[in-house]
C-alpha cells in the first residue's frame, strides 16, 4: 500500500448532499477524501464546512485515488446519466481488480444494472446505493440500500451501517439488498410510494379545505391528531408543520403556493417499470397522472368556468365522523400501496434473480428517509413471520387492518365523490382492493372481444392453458393470430 493511501473512502461530488455524507462519515471515525471536478469546490470545503475534521481533498483524480486504502472505496454523488458513466470511464485507468465504485446519486436501475455488468467483466465491484431521507439524513442518517456485487459488501457494512439512521429500536437502516441494479431498483420503487403517500394526503387536505371548509390550522390539528395513531410517520409530521405555517403577513402560506407540482421522473419510472413487468401498481401511476393533471393549470382554470359539477359542493354531514373516516381510508389506501410496490419489487426480484429481503427492505425505510413511519414496522413483521408472502393483504394483520377501515373507507370516498373533489389516489386504492378480492374478473368479455375482433384466442375455465379461437360471425374463419398480441 502507498504511502500516502491514508483514505478510508472516499467521495467525488461536493454539492450539499456530499459535503454532508463526508461530514456524516467523518463523524463515525473514517477518514474521507474528497474530490470534485470543480477543484476549487475542495479547497472552499476544506477551509470551510470540513474545517477541523479529519477529511482530506485531491486535486486530481490520480491524487484521489493515490490518497485511497484497498480495495479503494469510491462513492460517486454526481447527476444521474451521462455525468456518472464519464466519471467511471476517467477513474477506471487508475483502479485496480477488486476496488469498489458506488454510485450514490439517483440513477435508473437498467443503467446501474448495465453498469454493474460492464464493470464486473473488468473484476470491479459495482454498486448502485440508493440514498433517502435528503441533506438532513445526508448529515446525520441516511436510509441507504445498496445493492450490485456482493463482494462489496463485507467492505462497506462497518461504514454504510455506522453512518444509517437508526430504526426506533436502534438497527441501522441499511442492509443489502441484492445483486446488480436492485438497490436503485428498491429506491425507485421507495420514491413512487413517496407519490404515492404525498398524493393521499393533498387529497385529504382537498376535501377538508374545499369539500368541508376546515381551516389550515383546524387542518394541522387534524393531522397533529393523526401523526399520533396508525398514520405515524414522517410526511404527516411535515403536513402539520406546512399547514400551520404562516407567511409574513400573518397568512397561511400553503395557499399562496401555485398548485402545479413538479416531478424528477422516479415516480414515472416506478409506473412505467409496473406497466413492463405486468405488475397493477395503480396508486403510484395515478399519482403520477395527478402531478400531470396538476401541471396543466391554465387550462384547468378555463375548464374550470364551463364544466359543471354536483349541485351540492360542501359536505352537510357529521364533520367528526367524516375525519374518522378519512383516517380510515388514508391508512387503507397505504396500506394498498405499500402492497402494490412490493408486488411490483418481487416480480422484478423473480425477473433478475436478486433474492431481495423484504423485511430489511422495510427495515431500511423505518427511519432516515422521506417514507418513514410506525407503518413500516407492521410490514417487517409480515414478512419475518412469513419469508415467502405473496402480498402484503395475505398477512393476517393487514387483512384485519383493510376490514376495519373498509367501512370508512367506503363512506369517505363516497363523500368526496358525491360533492365533486377528485380523489384518484384514495379511489383507485379501493378499486385494486375490490378488484383483487374478486374471484372473477369480467376480463373474460376483454379476452372475448379481443378473440372475436383479432382472432387473439382464449382460454376455457374448464381447460386453462389451452388456447382456442371462435369464428364469432361465421365469416371470419378459424385462423388465429400467433405472432403477436394486443
Amino acid at each position: 500500500m502507498s504511502s500516502s493511501a491514508v483514505a478510508d473512502f472516499g467521495l467525488i461530488g461536493l454539492a450539499v448532499m456530499g459535503q454532508n455524507l463526508i461530514l456524516n462519515i467523518n463523524d463515525h471515525g473514517f477518514k474521507v477524501c474528497a474530490y470534485n471536478r470543480t477543484v476549487s469546490k475542495v479547497d472552499d470545503f476544506l477551509a470551510n464546512e470540513a474545517k477541523g475534521t479529519e477529511v482530506v481533498g485531491a486535486h486530481s483524480v490520480e491524487e484521489f485515488v493515490a490518497k485511497l486504502k484497498r480495495p479503494r472505496k469510491i462513492m460517486l454523488l454526481v447527476k444521474a446519466g451521462s455525468a456518472v458513466d464519464a466519471f467511471i470511464d476517467t477513474l477506471l485507468p487508475h483502479l485496480q481488480e477488486g476496488d469498489i465504485v458506488i454510485d450514490g446519486g439517483n440513477s435508473h436501475y437498467p443503467d446501474t444494472q448495465r453498469r454493474y455488468e460492464a464493470l464486473t467483466k473488468k473484476n470491479i465491484l459495482f454498486v448502485g446505493c440508493g440514498v433517502s431521507g435528503g441533506e438532513e439524513g445526508a448529515r446525520y442518517g441516511p436510509s441507504l440500500m445498496p445493492g450490485g456485487n456482493p463482494a462489496a459488501w463485507p467492505h462497506l457494512k462497518p461504514i454504510f451501517q455506522a453512518i444509517a439512521a437508526r430504526a426506533p429500536d436502534g438497527a441501522p437502516c441499511c442492509d443489502w439488498v441484492g445483486e446488480g441494479g436492485a438497490g436503485h431498483f428498491v429506491k425507485m420503487v421507495h420514491n413512487g410510494i413517496e407519490y404515492g403517500d404525498m398524493q393521499l394526503i393533498s387529497e385529504v387536505y382537498h376535501i377538508f379545505r374545499d369539500g368541508v371548509g376546515f381551516s389550515d390550522d383546524e387542518q394541522s390539528e387534524i393531522f397533529a391528531q393523526w401523526n399520533k395513531g396508525v398514520l405515524d410517520s414522517f410526511l404527516i409530521e411535515i403536513s402539520t408543520d406546512i399547514l400551520r405555517f404562516k407567511d409574513v403577513d400573518g397568512a397561511p402560506l400553503l395557499e399562496k403556493i401555485r398548485d402545479a407540482a413538479g416531478q424528477k421522473g422516479t415516480g414515472k419510472w416506478t409506473a412505467i417499470s409496473a406497466l413492463d413487468y405486468g405488475m397493477p401498481v395503480t396508486l403510484i401511476g395515478e399519482a403520477v397522472f395527478a402531478r400531470c393533471l396538476s401541471s396543466i393549470k391554465d387550462e384547468r382554470v378555463r375548464a374550470s368556468k364551463i364544466l359543471s359539477g354536483p349541485t351540492t359542493s360542501r359536505y352537510t354531514g357529521d364533520k367528526a365522523q367524516l375525519v374518522k373516516d378519512f383516517e380510515q381510508a388514508m391508512y387503507a389506501s397505504k396500506i394498498i400501496s405499500y402492497a402494490q410496490g412490493f408486488m411490483l419489487m418481487r416480480e422484478v426480484s423473480h425477473q433478475f434473480n436478486w433474492n431481495l429481503n423484504y423485511g430489511s427492505i422495510a427495515l431500511m425505510w423505518r427511519g432516515g428517509c422521506i417514507i418513514r413511519s410506525a407503518f413500516l414496522g407492521d410490514i417487517k413483521n409480515a414478512f419475518d413471520s412469513n419469508k415467502s408472502l405473496e402480498c402484503l393483504l395475505f398477512d393476517p394483520f393487514f387483512q384485519k387492518a383493510t376490514a376495519t377501515a373498509q367501512s370508512g373507507w367506503r363512506n369517505a370516498i363516497s363523500a368526496a365523490t358525491l360533492i365533486g373533489i377528485p380523489i384518484p389516489a384514495l379511489s383507485t386504492a379501493l378499486s385494486f382492493y375490490d378488484g383483487y378480492r374478486t374471484a372473477r374478473l369480467p376480463a373474460n368479455m376483454i379476452q372475448a372481444q379481443r378473440d372475436y375482433f383479432g382472432a387473439h384466442t382464449y382460454e376455457l375455465e374448464d381447460k386453462p392453458g389451452n388456447f382456442v379461437h371462435t369464428n364469432w360471425t361465421g365469416r371470419g374463419g378459424n385462423v388465429h393470430a400467433s405472432n403477436y398480441d394486443v
